[in-house]
């Protein structure tokens, strides 16, 4: 295997609380060292969650969160959603650089860079912190009060 360049933290940044409908996303966006998400990629990512997020149900608890990652050749629009108590769902999406709302499916099924993973594995142990394994219950507005600001 090549490595083409040595690896370079990316800042991950919380950038707001989303409510859609029945929907209630937290908005996160990365982006190479130096620079800021833009604004236009997270706002089309949130758009085209609510297009495809499914029905709020008993299974489906309306939470899940989106990620705007402004990368170094290409956008990726990408959106996660949790259902069956435990199991996190997403869908995919890509974008050229010259314009980050053209937003389309990724056909490949990678469930994420090693940066989008960082916010995924942050999610993954808030949900069970706070959801899944909390002595008093399950705490959705705890879950969705915790955030992540890192560079990772």
């Amino acid at each position: 295997m090549i490595v083409s360049a040595p690896y370079q933290p990316r800042p991950l940044r919380f950038l707001r609380h989303e409510t859609r409908g029945d929907w209630r996303l937290k908005i996160y966006g990365i982006s190479l060292a130096g620079r800021e998400a833009r604004p236009e990629l997270a706002e089309a990512t949130v758009e085209l969650a609510t297009e495809i997020l499914p029905t709020v149900s008993e299974d489906v608890p309306g939470i899940g969160f989106v990620i705007a990652h402004d990368a170094a050749t290409v956008c990726f629009g990408l959106i996660y959603w949790w259902q069956s108590e435990n199991e996190l769902h997403q869908r995919s999406h890509m974008a050229p650089l010259e314009d980050p709302t053209a937003l389309e499916r990724l056909p490949d099924q990678a469930a994420g860079c090693v940066w989008e993973l960082g916010i995924i594995d942050f999610e993954r142990r808030a949900w069970l912190e706070d959801v899944l394994a909390n002595p008093a219950g399950p705490d959705l507005e705890l879950y969705l009060s915790r955030r992540l600001t890192a560079d990772v």
